[in-house]
């Protein structure tokens, strides 16, 4: 009996202790506040070394994966490309390519929507090339090389204009920005030719050999005839087209997001400016005809 007793006095007092402590631990979370501490100095001193357990790690891991944090609404996950370009990724795994053309302003200037589209805008996208920001312009091909591929080649471009809506001035502009003049130009796509032709478009308009001079202008002018047809006159459209294909053109209701196809337009708008100039005439629309003005040198030539 009497250790009975004993037992539940130890078990009460025992009891009380604990109590007593949980109210003092209570009382000093009342009273406790953060406090910011220095990191000390370089001193030597006493260091608290913190060692993980390799297994231990793994088997938290395992029963807790970590979970990737959300990306917020609007926002989506980029992919780098190889050309060091960047893609933002869509929900289907389809990316899609963000221009970053040296010449993207211009389509702040010049509207790059198909809905947008017209005729007879020649003019006003002349006028853009020289309305960028900070005085900035689109650069164009140097009248000598424009006079040298319109003294070779000028002959066969009005030939392959006759019967058709395009303007040689434009044939022109394209040689030089496709190719600059050179007849046996391939590029790593294989457009191969002044005009720079795929295969499949070669085949398509009845160019057998595209490094023949008169064919492949022959079918580069075929194509531009087309692509105007096709997109209204709007000379922007055309082009784009002719750089990047119609589809790309109609599957992105406009000039595609491409750094190569909205660099390609303004450059050969600002070609055409400087081959309008050749013309004895100076054409204003893309379907105006246009004889060439013959050199001094290509004059002697002939008469050698």
């Amino acid at each position: 009996m009497q250790r009975c007793v004993a037992a539940l006095a130890v078990v009460a007092f025992s009891c009380a202790a604990q109590a007593q402590e949980a109210k003092t631990v209570s009382a000093k979370s009342k009273d406790f506040t953060f406090k910011r501490v220095k990191v000390g100095g370089g001193g030597a001193g006493k260091r608290i070394l913190v060692q993980i357990d390799p297994a231990e790690q793994k088997r938290l891991l395992a029963v807790n994966p970590a979970v990737p944090a959300p990306f917020p609404d609007g926002v989506k996950p980029v992919t780098a490309q190889p050309d060091g370009s960047i893609r933002p990724d869509g929900g289907d795994g389809a990316t899609k390519k963000v221009a970053s053309a040296a010449y993207d302003w211009y389509w702040d200037l010049m509207s790059p929507e198909l809905a947008k589209s017209r005729s007879g805008r020649m003019e006003s996208a002349i006028n853009a090339l020289h309305n960028g920001p900070d005085g900035r312009t689109v650069k164009a091909p140097r009248l000598s090389t424009m006079q040298d591929i319109a003294d070779r080649y000028g002959a066969e471009i009005l030939k392959a204009t006759i019967g058709t809506r395009v303007s040689p001035a434009l044939v022109l502009a394209v040689i030089s920005i496709e190719s600059a003049g050179k007849r046996q130009a391939v590029s790593h796509a294989g457009a191969t030719g002044l005009m720079q032709l795929m295969p499949a478009t070669a085949e398509r308009f009845g160019v057998k050999d595209s490094t023949i001079a008169s064919e492949n202008i022959k079918g580069g002018v075929a194509y531009l005839d087309w692509l105007l047809n096709r997109f209204g006159r709007d000379p922007l459209m055309a082009l784009a087209g002719y750089n990047a294909g119609e589809g790309a053109v109609e599957k992105n209701g406009g000039i595609p997001p491409y750094a190569e196809t909205r660099d390609y337009v303004p450059k050969v708008i600002a070609a055409w400016s400087v081959a309008r100039g050749l013309c004895l005439t100076q054409p204003q629309l893309v379907s105006d005809g246009c004889v060439f003005r013959t050199s001094v040198r290509a004059t002697a030539s002939a008469s050698d």
